[in-house]
């Protein structure tokens, strides 16, 4: 299978993790590579840190019994791993063989948001945040500036950015509830382009926001539909993984779906405009290069794209797929010169 862009293709690798006997895993919810272009995937049942070499070759797992609910991973410019926890509200610092460098908040307790895990939801269950919080209340991505400063989209049970010494120490926090300029429902991702610009995919609001380093908003990206991972090219480009809305579902922007949305991978430009898509199918959504969950992406330096799935937990475990979809939690896709 061959991506349809004409700018940026890629060929499906189908076959590329080799998962050791002995491990499993229903999601693979992050996914990044450092700078030799070995693999980490942050993964849910079982919760731990997997390597691989670029070719699939497995190296190390680490982290089991360590983590709550795996949500982001992202390896530093120092190699330095970094794992979001959304279930225990800690950012994590590890080496990359998983020794604990550095805890930034408190395990176990969430910041006062007001939020609550139960009661009725119109859109999603992010409208039960009643006001902004400190760090963090169910925190989701992490992404490393040049200057080694830190941010963090704290975004289930909250809603905000959070700006880090690299050491980290707090440094300023932005964000409000809402649909307009600088406000939130789900800060669900974030990464950082050449010219320093912010990027945050504001997933339940169908957008990604773009700030300065300090937080100023700029503008915001609107053709994209529920951003839940996002990846700038070194020349700018940006990828991103829009997760699947069904028909019937809801939007705080765009109401109530009368058709299906499958999930998609976007190229963007600089600018915001689309330049490619692929992978959405309404038909077909376990087929190679298709998508159902996608939650995690990650480029290396040779140009070649890895998108994690968490197919279980979004689709198969509360019956919108059935059980053969499953094994769809990876792809690898080499790019074409």
């Amino acid at each position: 299978m061959t991506t349809r862009g004409d700018r940026h293709r890629f060929l499906l690798d189908d076959d590329w993790e080799r998962l050791p006997d002995g491990l499993r895993h229903a999601d693979v919810t992050a996914v990044d590579v450092d700078a030799d272009d070995r693999v980490y995937l942050f993964t849910r049942f079982d919760h731990q840190v997997l390597v691989y070499e670029r070719d699939g070759t497995f190296v190390r797992s680490w982290g089991l019994g360590l983590f709550t609910m795996p949500h982001g991973l992202t390896v530093g410019p120092d190699g330095a791993i970094y794992c979001v926890d959304a279930g225990d509200h800690t950012v994590r610092k590890f080496t990359p063989k998983g020794e604990l460098l550095l805890t930034i908040g408190t395990e176990g307790v969430p910041s006062d948001t007001g939020y609550t895990s139960s009661g009725p939801a119109r859109v999603h269950s992010v409208e039960r945040v009643r006001h902004p919080g400190g760090p963090f209340n169910r925190c989701t991505a992490l992404a490393v500036a040049p200057d080694g400063d830190l941010y963090v989209t704290d975004g289930y049970g909250n809603c905000r950015v959070h700006h880090f010494s690299p050491d980290g120490e707090l440094i300023h926090s932005w964000g409000e509830i809402g649909t307009g300029p600088g406000q939130f429902h789900l800060p669900h991702c974030l990464d950082i382009t050449p010219d320093g610009r912010i990027l945050v995919g504001d997933r339940e609001n169908d957008r990604i926001q773009v700030f300065d380093a300090g937080g100023r908003f700029i503008e915001a990206w609107t053709d994209v539909r529920r951003p839940c991972a996002l990846t700038v090219a070194p020349d700018g480009t940006v990828f991103v993984a829009e997760l699947w809305r069904p028909k019937g579902a809801k939007s705080f922007v765009h109401g109530e779906m009368t058709e299906d949305h499958p999930a998609r991978l976007s190229v963007l430009g600089r600018d915001g405009g689309v330049i490619e898509r692929w992978g959405d199918s309404t038909q077909d959504r376990a087929a190679p290069g298709n998508f159902i969950a996608p939650h995690g992406i990650a480029l290396d330096s040779r140009g070649d794209l890895y998108v994690a799935e968490v197919t279980y937990s979004f689709a198969v475990r509360p019956g919108l797929v059935d059980q053969s979809c499953a094994s769809h939690q990876l792809q690898k896709f080499k790019g074409i010169v």
